[in-house]
């Protein structure tokens, strides 16, 4: 499919996923809504979409668990991103559709049988950590799924910077980057599914205050990166932090960008290679059902497709 005759990026990206098509679609091309409506859809029958629904168990979960894979024992390089909370989130990612059938059949499925190994909460009702418990109030909204008790937790678990830390309830006073935005794509998620609150706002709107205060990227106390991982834009980037997942979520919220943002913004633009393309800086380690990617290096449709709509809503943002 020829899309823009003088961009042969966009092309590259039209000749990808489903996945890939609509995105680029409706954030970079400005196609018309019911042709977005009918590209999405196919993410269910399609390429990586269909790819993971097929391998959903007769129990209703990817690889047998929750968070970790049934039999799981630690003994495998990396953390393997097989189990249902991984699988999920890809999903959410690929826009599998979540008013189809299928989809209300899949919550159904999780909702009934799936339990968190911590100590065999229900899939829906969340657990203790509130890294995982921001993913799970992001499937659930997305889905249809009543969170809102989790929600209430993650409101009452927030620490006196403005963010929250897995570590917590070993006595960490001091957010992390990674849980925090977490928690974020959770209750954007949950905001956008109708059951926001001036509570839900106010905690998301001071947990970005928590990021944006670090320009995204650097130690508030030393001005140093937090991490050079921060940098390396990784896809799929699961529970992990970067600049590229960061600075895409805000886009995501339709906030206006600000000065923090752009050193954040001058680093995506710098990794932009000669070809006009971005390069896959990173694979997190562990399991897979299926690469996403080429490979570390490689030309990335991911990275390509979201540092595009990046900028271009930088761009027009006036900041």
């Amino acid at each position: 499919m020829r899309t823009h005759p003088s961009d042969p990026v966009l092309d590259w990206l039209m000749d990808g996923d489903p996945a890939i098509r609509w995105q680029t679609m409706a954030d970079l091309l400005d196609a018309p809504p019911g042709e977005v409506v009918k590209e999405r859809r196919r993410v269910e029958h399609e390429g990586w979409g269909a790819r993971l629904l097929a391998l959903q168990g007769p129990d209703g979960l990817w690889d047998g668990g929750a968070c970790f894979p049934a039999g799981y024992r630690g003994e495998e390089p990396g953390q393997p991103w097989t189990a249902t909370m991984h699988t999920l989130q890809t999903l959410q990612l690929l826009g599998f559709d979540p008013a189809s059938e299928r989809a209300r059949t899949v919550a159904q499925q999780v909702a009934a049988h799936g339990r968190w190994e911590h100590d065999g909460q229900r899939y829906f009702d969340g657990e203790v950590e509130p890294c995982i418990n921001g993913r799970t109030v992001q499937a659930g909204a997305y889905f249809g799924v009543e969170v809102g008790p989790i929600v209430q937790r993650l409101l009452g678990e927030r620490l006196a910077d403005g963010g929250w830390n897995c570590e917590a309830e070993n006595g960490s006073v001091r957010s992390s980057i990674h849980t925090t935005l977490d928690v974020l794509d959770g209750l954007i998620e949950y905001e956008r599914a109708g059951h926001g609150s001036p509570a839900v706002t106010e905690a998301r709107r001071r947990a970005e205050e928590y990021l944006l205060d670090r320009q995204l990227m650097r130690r508030l106390s030393t001005g140093a990166v937090i991490d050079p991982a921060v940098t390396d834009f990784a896809f799929p980037f699961y529970w992990r932090y970067d600049v590229l997942r960061a600075l895409d979520y805000f886009r995501s919220t339709g906030r206006r960008p600000e000065t923090r943002m752009g050193e954040a913004v001058e680093l995506v633009r710098r990794k932009q290679q000669p070809d006009g393309r971005w390069p896959l800086d990173r694979i997190h380690p562990g399991r897979v059902h299926l690469d996403l990617e080429p490979g570390v290096g490689s030309p990335s449709r991911w990275n390509t497709l979201r540092a595009r709509r990046i900028i271009r809503w930088w761009d027009a943002g006036g900041a």
